[in-house]
């Protein structure tokens, strides 16, 4: 990911008193490396005009982008942490300090570096906002600072034949995650206990009932207990626990 961002697209220290400054400010930080044109800075503040806050996908954090465009002539991302956190519209997740924009040259990379991203917000959030320069930015995000790895973008559900229980825990979970906006990102697979053993490796964690978590042990990844599968509060605050998220 750090290959799209350049120091000088990184502003630690970001002014904006409304959304529309936050989004321009993200935009101009886009522009500076010359392979993004200011009509697409334009269209990303028309988008917000015209959808609403969509854009905030977690708690205090917009995700500004635009649709691929002849204005970008290389994916490029900005990042802006704001001094003081600005409204923009959403009831669950303002007010808004951290702005990551992103300008795709296609569907599939915008796609890619949305999917990387999510997961970085997700388990890194509070690492990202104590960094003092841009340049120990970009070492976290190449994971020289403690990283355990590149995320897989992956959580399983697991019962005792994964046909059962752990199907209303994988619905349940998808309806947290599309409520966060992180649905399109995040793979949700409801399995068995002999299988998640074997299938850890391919995931970021685990959600399941006290008994299995017991007979599971140490998969190596964290075990997350739920007692009501069908608890949307309980599964996003496991969410917020695990991903170390606060609450809105």
């Amino acid at each position: 990911m750090t290959r799209f961002l350049a120091e000088e697209s990184v502003d630690l220290q970001g002014r904006a008193r409304t959304w529309e400054e936050a989004v321009r400010r993200a935009g101009e930080l886009l522009e500076v490396t010359g392979n993004v044109e200011p009509s697409y800075t334009e269209e990303m503040v028309d988008s917000v005009r015209q959808n609403g806050p969509y854009i905030v996908v977690a708690p205090g954090f917009a995700f500004a982008h635009a649709r691929p465009s002849d204005a970008v002539h290389a994916t490029t991302l900005s990042w802006l942490r704001l001094d003081a956190p600005v409204e923009f519209g959403h009831t669950k997740n303002g007010p808004v300090s951290l702005v990551i924009a992103l300008a795709a040259e296609d569907s599939k990379a915008h796609q890619s570096v949305m999917a990387r991203i999510a997961t970085l917000i997700g388990n890194r959030r509070r690492e990202l906002d104590e960094v003092r320069t841009p340049s120990e930015l970009l070492a976290l995000l190449r994971g020289n600072n403690g990283s355990t790895g590149p995320a897989k973008n992956k959580i399983l559900t697991v019962c005792g034949n994964g046909v059962g229980t752990s199907l209303f825990l994988k619905n349940t979970l998808e309806d947290v995650l599309s409520r966060w906006g992180w649905a399109p990102f995040i793979t949700v697979e409801a399995t068995d206990t002999i299988s998640a053993k074997g299938k850890a490796k391919e995931a970021d964690l685990i959600l399941t009932s006290g008994e299995i978590a017991r007979t599971l042990g140490d998969v190596g990844i964290p075990v997350h207990v739920i007692d009501d599968f069908t608890s949307t509060r309980e599964v996003d605050l496991a969410l917020r626990e695990l991903y170390d998220t606060e609450e809105a």
